[in-house]
């Protein structure tokens, strides 16, 4: 039972800026996040909780461009939320392709090929997580590329594409291609990869870049980028590693979503790990900007205000979302505020104009380091309200699968290092719990502005870290995959093992259940309900439905109360109610739908989009399956 092998200041706006910001009062879906302050939220309510039993299949895609890893070609893991605006709906595929359809009928308009090349240069898997698109403010009549879509390649480059022909447009880098792996000048080890789409404010692109996760002790720092929308040319860069530490560290990159208030001109970044991520007694000296969300202002890059939400994160703990927007009540007084989610399985509610936790966040004490040269930080930031996603320790050892296991997660647990949350990583193997992929991913929340309420799934998931000594890691065969094996951490006195805590059957060790989603009230940080959600699917079978499934992706929330979502283990969409969290619909589709979804209303009709597309890290089986969902006529 392999099912988790996955585990080891603006009062003018322009019309470009109307269209993304004030998506919800267009019903439109122009941003992976929805709308620039990442609510996920759509003023559609033709689809309710009464009716959406009704929803059939409206159109259904096949893009051609997956890959099941066969041929020396990395296998597929698509995760692109369509973008629908300029009455298109446009998405990228994992072969770095843009498709453009009719938003009624799925008909293919046009599609551009970056030609890009599909080697698993810095991950070993073709991703996408989609495009961006733009529009001028004072559209030149006869003009092409007033209206553009960007995509971004595994081999860093960014293309800038006509949104009604799907020619490039010329202007933008060279020919249409900005090679941003020219900017790449500090620690080059691997090109810059662009797998999500840039955050687009006005005329400003602002791009991240993925890299090459647990290879090394000194990588390029994580630069982000502000850029000309329609040259190309570079107009800031914002690196958050302190200049004296380049030779001992890099990383601490933007490699999710970002949001952006739109009145006052700030980008929000959610800020990753440094390097190694496992081990940091080479850089013992305070990296700030890391393992944060920060605040920039989008059109210089200066920095407005940092929040480090892990001291030293020796876990992998990357903020890893781009923290939602929203206005929170309280005492007659209107706050603006941002929820930030963690990896973790805290939501960490801050002032958004200062970084001041609305919510307390306390400083508590939390386990040394055995490891030789490693200083863990003594304290790390705490939340309890909102109550946070996963328990504050482990769920123990399960006895369904010690007992199918012969005893041995029992076995194994006894032999492990765990001192309660922020355990660091050890020679003998740590629990960890939360790890790296568990509490909230980086499909983050969606918040209701009408009622308040935030809506998160997340996962519970127990991994095992080892620190393995470099003269006997030496000799092992590093491998495995992206998230399980061996990882050299070259530089550094120690390579790293990660493994889900499985027993020999590859039932999870520890007890479910393994996915739950949560409600709360945002204004009072209280937690309305939370349930399991999804479900295992294994051999044809479904696994119970209160051990709920690990999650990839995140939920859309609509003002009739319906939640669309996909992100679970098996190959199921559903619609969950608000109010109550129950399942209201489901339906099958071809791979797991780890993509956040879209829904938009066109020649007034309501539509719900999903990419299923797959990720093998979650379950087998990938797919290049655009379908869209409406009520029938």
């Amino acid at each position: 039972m392999k099912y988790l092998s996955f585990l080891s200041g603006l009062t003018v706006l322009p019309i470009g800026l109307v269209i993304a910001a004030s998506a919800q009062a267009q019903d439109l879906w122009p941003t992976f996040n929805g709308n620039l302050q990442a609510q996920k939220f759509s003023p559609a309510d033709q689809i309710t909780p009464e009716n959406v039993h009704e929803l059939e299949v409206a159109w259904e895609v096949h893009t051609g461009d997956v890959s099941t890893g066969a041929n020396g070609r990395p296998v597929s893991a698509w995760s692109a939320t369509p973008i629908f605006a300029n009455d298109t709906v446009y998405l990228g595929t994992p072969f770095y392709r843009i498709f453009a359809l009719a938003p009624d009928t799925g008909e293919v308009k046009w599609v551009y090929d970056s030609d890009a090349l599909l080697e698993g240069l810095t991950q070993n898997i073709l991703k996408s997580r989609g495009v961006a698109y733009w529009e001028a403010e004072n559209p030149a009549d006869g003009q092409p590329c007033q209206k553009r879509v960007y995509i971004g390649t595994m081999d860093a480059k960014l293309h800038s594409v006509d949104a009604d022909t799907g020619e490039a447009c010329a202007e933008f880098g060279t020919g249409g291609i900005l090679d941003v792996n020219t900017w790449n000048t500090t620690n080059n080890k691997w090109p810059l990869s662009l797998f999500q789409p840039p955050t687009v404010f006005e005329d400003t692109l602002v791009l991240g870049w993925a890299g090459k996760d647990w290879a090394d002790t000194v990588a390029p720092p994580g630069n982000v980028f502000g850029i000309d929308a329609r040259t190309g040319d570079l107009k800031w860069t914002f690196n958050p590693i302190p200049a004296d530490m380049t030779d001992l560290t890099g990383t601490a990159n933007v490699w999710a979503s970002m949001s952006v208030d739109p009145e006052a001109g700030i980008v929000y970044l959610p800020v990753s790990s440094p390097s190694p991520n496992f081990y940091g007694g080479d850089r013992l000296q305070p990296i700030p900007l890391a393992s944060s969300v920060t605040a920039l202002h989008i059109e210089t890059g200066d920095l407005v205000w940092s929040r480090q939400l892990v001291h030293h994160d020796i876990w992998d703990y990357d903020t890893n979302a781009a923290p939602t927007l929203i206005d929170i009540e309280q005492d007659g007084k209107t706050i603006p505020a941002l929820v930030q989610t963690s990896k973790q399985g805290f939501l960490y509610v801050l002032n958004r104009m200062t970084g001041e936790p609305i919510f307390p966040i306390e400083e508590r004490p939390v386990p040394a380091s055995t490891a030789q040269g490693e200083q863990a930080s003594p304290t790390q930031p705490f939340v309890s309200v909102p109550e946070p996603v996963t328990d504050p320790e482990w769920p123990g050892v399960y006895w369904l699968a010690d007992l199918a296991g012969g005893g041995y997660c029992s076995r194994t647990a006894e032999n492990l290092v765990y001192e309660g949350p922020f355990t660091p990583p050890s020679l003998e193997g740590t629990i960890v719990y939360p790890p790296t992929s568990g509490g909230i991913e980086w499909g983050g929340g969606a918040v209701n502005p009408e009622t308040g309420t935030y809506i998160v799934n997340s996962s519970n998931i127990v991994q095992i870290y080892k620190l393995i000594p470099r003269e006997e890691f030496d000799k092992i065969e590093a491998g495995g995959t992206e998230v399980a094996g061996f990882f050299p951490m070259s530089g550094s006195p120690y390579g790293f093992e990660l493994r889900a805590f499985l027993n020999p059957i590859g039932m999870p060790c520890w007890n479910p259940p393994y996915g739950t989603m949560s409600a709360y009230n945002i204004n009072t940080g209280e937690l309305l309900w939370r349930k399991p959600f999804g479900q295992v699917q294994q051999w044809g079978f479904y696994m119970p439905a209160d051990w709920g499934s690990v999650t990839f992706g995140g939920p859309l929330l609509t003002s009739s109360g319906v939640i669309f979502i996909g992100a679970s283990m098996d190959r199921r969409v559903r619609a969950v109610s608000e109010q109550t969290g129950e399942v209201l619909w489901k339906a099958n589709v071809d791979a797991n739908s780890v993509a956040i979804p879209a829904t938009y209303t066109y020649q007034g009709k309501q539509y719900v989009v999903f990419v299923a597309g797959g990720n093998s890290f979650v379950a087998p089986g990938v797919s290049d399956q655009v379908i869209a969902f409406a009520l029938p006529d």
